[in-house]
C-alpha cells in the first residue's frame, strides 16, 4: 500500500514527535508499504522519509515549486514528483495514496486532513485519514470533530473517514482494514 504522511516541516518541535515519527517511518518500510510525503528536508517530513528510506522503504516526494524556493527536497526520496502548487500536490497525494496518516502539523496538515475527509464524505473516494495522536496532539481536533458529530454536522459516521489513535501499532493495524474497505 501507499501510505501518505501529513506532518510538520518545522524542526523546532517536541523531540517526542521526532522519535515517534522515526519509528513510524521504519515500520512503514518494514511492513512493505511505500511512503508518500511532501518531499521537504525539514521537520517530521524529513524524519519520516529518512527512517523509511534507511529501513529499505520506497519514498515518493511530491514537491510544489514555491515550497522548493524556501526549503530543499529531501535526499531520502526514491521518486520525486514536481508540481506547480499546493492544490495539485494535495490532489496528487490523494490520488496516489491508499491511506493517510496525520502526524503533528500545522495549518497545511489540517488542510490536507480535511480535504481528504471532505472528499470522502462527498464520495470521491473511500480512503481514511488516521490521526496519530502523539502525546495528545490531536485532542483539540478530536473534541471539535465530536462536537460536529453531536450537532449532526457530519455526513455518515466520523469513524468511516477519520480514525484517531494514540498508537502507531493501531494505526498500522488499520492499514489492512483500509485496504479492503477504503480502496475504490
Amino acid at each position: 500500500m501507499r501510505v501518505c504522511i501529513f506532518c510538520s516541516a518545522n524542526d523546532n518541535i517536541d523531540p517526542l514527535y521526532f522519535e515517534e515519527t522515526a519509528r513510524l517511518g521504519r515500520l512503514i518500510a518494514e511492513t512493505g508499504h511505500e511512503l508518500v510525503f511532501g518531499g521537504c528536508n525539514m521537520g517530521l517530513m524529513e524524519c519520516v522519509a529518512k527512517s523509511a528510506s534507511l529501513a529499505g522503504g520506497r519514498t515518493i516526494g511530491v514537491i510544489p515549486e514555491r515550497v522548493e524556493s524556501h526549503v530543499q527536497p529531501s535526499e531520502y526520496i526514491s521518486e520525486r514528483i514536481d508540481v506547480p502548487n499546493l492544490s495539485v500536490r494535495k490532489q496528487m497525494m490523494m490520488d496516489m495514496s491508499d491511506v493517510f496518516i496525520a502526524l503533528p502539523g500545522g495549518i497545511g496538515t489540517l488542510d490536507e486532513i480535511f480535504s481528504v475527509a471532505a472528499s470522502h464524505t462527498i464520495g470521491y473516494h473511500n480512503k481514511k485519514v488516521i490521526l496519530l495522536n502523539i502525546n495528545g496532539f490531536w485532542d483539540g481536533v478530536k473534541e471539535m470533530l465530536r462536537g460536529l458529530e453531536r450537532e449532526g454536522m457530519l455526513r455518515g459516521e466520523l469513524s468511516d473517514y477519520i480514525l484517531i489513535t494514540d498508537s502507531i501499532e493501531t494505526a498500522l493495524s488499520n492499514l489492512e482494514d483500509c485496504r479492503t474497505r477504503c480502496i475504490d
